[in-house]
């Protein structure tokens, strides 16, 4: 680590939710070799012309050069008539600009910053300072003192100073006071510190390891990483267990503590199990109003004119489609039940059906809302249906601001009919505002394919759905004629049965295998299949039209990795092009990126894919093209937004869950193996559209067909539906 000392010289660019900022510094380091620098660095309330003292490491940009990298930082005030005029003339403190500024040193010279921390009241002899003003600058000034303390504090106590602002925006003056008094409520507090870090700063401070704060956090902690898993709950035992190795205590010494966080409401104790209260609300709330919407007749159930049978006749002639028996069936139910299950696997005509469904859904005039949980399974969905889709948030009118939903049980859906595609994606919380949000009088359709991947978040809705037999359920085994000569399909189905695919190693078909024994030799097959023999023998081009899959994130042959070799071959840098080194991503012009959170201010959601159409090294910026319902949109990103993009040459099968792409490459290796498990393999193959082709050994391949874990999720909703959970004392619908 080096340190230098200066005064900062301009700002180049600051984000004021993050701290993170770029700025011009001019050394006062006696035996530095320059006059000034540039500084990078989570730095908030940072002004020009204030001294500083930083710590950190000289590291040198390919296209920008030298800069010093700021990993902690001491503010001094500046203390020359030039650094105070330069200081007060930044805007640092509301009131006082560059005519100000020049007053108050003219008036009071050197002493300019005690007058303003000390004996503020002076500042009224200054020209132009009235009383209402010299308030404006007075609270201006402790705002930004109270932020400089704060980050003192917290460097000290192993926090990132990029989320002061953010902790005094939440507690103000009271900040440091909160921290020492109980730091575990950060965790619970503010979005982006978790125990672990509550629990560092904790340790600082001298507070007990068997303080009783610190159990109750760490048993939450606990249930939220569960949730992380995929579960809604943990088992009494399990979560005393785990909680006991987290925090290295005795299960006999939780026992308080878990009765303390039911006292504060934060979790609910069923039977054996324990929630956290807003996985519980959600699970009991789901099974509640399923029940509700199952027993109340909807208009066209009421109405003896309609006639379900005749309905998806008429429906599937007005489409040219002859209906197998089962997609008859599962049309005619999804208009005769008012909740119902479509499932099935691919090429057994989900779609048909679907569409058979809305077909009749018009000609009887019944409005329909049509939705789904991604943005991409959303568009999907909407291209094979031909029908306007959105995303549940979407339609549900999701208020990021106050994490609300605008259709609720107060303002429900204006649709008799709700349908939801992929719904193996669906996790239990949204799947309890969407039911908040349906009328009790309305139908709703979940249509999804149970094999899959279940979602990333806690829940396993669909499977639960279908377990417990009392929802109304039609599955598509029968493969139709054309679906029987795509080979993806007949792998898929073999890989569902639990049988290695019998895959060519030649490209014959849509489907093929690529024999490598080796890690290294399984990427080196991925980049000439990306280069040389995809584009060539299919005319794919291998960043637009092809998707590599991985089953892990980490290893040779893994996410990150291939990410990185994938671009240094589809998009090395070049002389000229723009790149962003941003916490060892590099993001480059044209660079294929894929948004990993939901971020509803923007409009841009987790697992959406767009291409970097502009890049600002020197603001830490990019712009990202995303395509939509109605065509290419930019998006920007500061620097505090760079989290929530990826490379996305190389994604996870989760990721790619919902999409289709018109060509999947998917490496299979024994490294694997903790992952190699069947649906994750048959969800990868039946992400590909046109052309699939598996990289790697036999052997992977058979593990991954003949694993079927399950998704061993503690989940309760199918018990809960056939009456197995006891109803809570005092259920409130919402």
């Amino acid at each position: 680590m080096a340190t230098v000392s200066g005064s900062v010289d301009r700002i180049v660019f600051r984000n004021a939710d993050s701290g993170f900022c770029v700025a011009r510094f001019r050394l006062t380091d006696p035996e530095s070799r320059q006059d000034s620098t540039t500084i990078v660095g989570e730095m908030p309330a940072v002004r020009v012309g204030e001294v500083l003292r930083l710590t950190g490491e000289w590291q040198v940009h390919p296209v920008h050069g030298r800069n010093f990298r700021v990993e902690r930082f001491e503010p001094e005030l500046p203390s020359t008539r030039d650094g105070i005029e330069r200081y007060l003339a930044s805007g640092a403190i509301r009131g006082i600009g560059p005519v100000t500024a020049a007053r108050i040193v003219d008036l009071f010279g050197d002493e300019s910053m005690n007058v303003l921390d000390q004996s503020p009241e002076l500042l009224r002899e200054v020209t132009g300072i009235s009383k209402g003003r010299l308030a404006v600058i007075e609270e201006s000034w402790q705002t930004q003192k109270q932020i400089r303390d704060l980050s003192m504090f917290l460097q000290d106590h192993g926090i990132s100073v990029g989320l002061a602002a953010r902790i005094h925006a939440a507690y103000g003056d009271e900040a440091m006071d909160v921290i020492s008094r109980d730091p575990y409520q950060l965790a619970h507090d503010i979005h982006g510190i978790g125990f672990r870090t509550a629990d560092s700063v904790a340790a600082h401070l001298g507070i007990p390891r068997t303080s009783p704060s610190r159990y109750v956090a760490g048993l939450k902690y606990v249930l939220s990483e569960a949730t992380e898993s995929g579960h809604v709950f943990l088992p009494r035992g399990e979560l005393l267990t785990r909680g006991a190795k987290l925090l290295q205590a005795r299960r006999e010494e939780l026992e308080p503590a878990l009765l303390e966080m039911l006292r504060r409401g934060d979790g609910v104790v069923e039977g054996d199990t324990v929630y956290l209260t807003p996985f519980y609300k959600a699970e009991a709330g789901a099974q509640r109003l399923l029940r509700r919407l199952s027993e109340t007749p909807s208009a066209l159930s009421l109405d003896p004119r309609i006639d379900p049978e005749l309905e998806v006749v008429r429906a599937g002639e007005s489409q040219g489609l002859q209906l197998a028996a089962r997609q008859s069936e599962a049309a005619i139910q999804a208009l005769r039940e008012k909740v119902s299950v479509l499932t099935g696997g691919p090429g057994t005509g989900k779609t048909s059906t679907l569409r058979t469904i809305i077909h009749a859904l018009e000609a009887l005039d019944i409005s329909y809302a049509l939705c789904a949980p991604t943005g991409r399974a959303a568009k999907r969905v909407a291209e094979t249906t031909g029908r306007p889709a959105s995303t549940i948030h979407r339609l549900l009118e999701y208020q990021p601001g106050t994490n609300t939903f605008g259709y609720d049980h107060v303002r429900p859906l204006p649709a008799d009919f709700v349908i939801v595609d992929e719904v193996s994606m669906l996790d239990i919380l949204l799947f309890y505002h969407l039911l908040k949000a349906v009328p009790p009088e309305s139908h709703l359709v979940l249509v999804g394919d149970a094999d899959q991947l279940p979602a990333v978040g806690p829940g396993n809705v669909l499977r639960d759905l279908i377990a417990s037999e009392t929802i109304p359920t039609v599955t598509l085994t029968d493969l139709f004629r054309q679906a029987r000569g795509s080979q993806i399909v007949l792998a898929a189905h073999q890989v569902n049965r639990g049988e290695e695919p019998s895959i060519a190693n030649e490209a014959d078909h849509d489907l093929f295998f690529v024999q490598a024994d080796t890690d290294e030799r399984v990427v080196e097959a991925i980049k000439t299949l990306l280069r040389d023999r995809i584009p060539a023998r299919f005319g794919l081009d291998p960043v637009e039209d092809v998707q590599v899959i991985a089953p892990m994130h980490n290893g040779r042959a893994g996410v990150i990795s291939l990410n990185t070799e994938i671009q240094g071959l589809l998009n090395p840098p070049r002389p000229g092009v723009p790149e962003l080194n941003r916490a060892n991503r590099i993001f480059r012009l044209g660079d294929k990126v894929m948004q990993i959170r939901n971020n509803y201010d923007k409009d841009v959601y987790n697992g959406d894919l767009g291409r970097i159409a502009e890049v600002s090294p020197e603001e830490g910026a990019v712009s990202v093209m995303f395509s939509g319902d109605e065509g290419a949109f930019p998006i920007e990103y500061s620097a505090s937004d760079l989290d929530e993009l990826v490379l996305a040459y190389a994604v996870s099968v989760h990721k790619a869950q919902g999409s289709e792409f018109p060509c999947v490459v998917m490496p299979v290796v024994t490294r694997h193996f903790m992952l190699l498990q069947r649906n994750l393999l048959y969800t990868a193959i039946t992400r590909a559209r046109r052309l699939c082709v598996l990289v790697g050994s036999r052997k992977a391949l058979g593990i991954a067909a003949a694993t079927d874990h399950g998704d061993r999720r503690y989940t309760a909703l199918a018990d809960r539906l056939v009456g197995k959970m006891p109803e809570p004392e005092q259920a409130e619908l919402f």
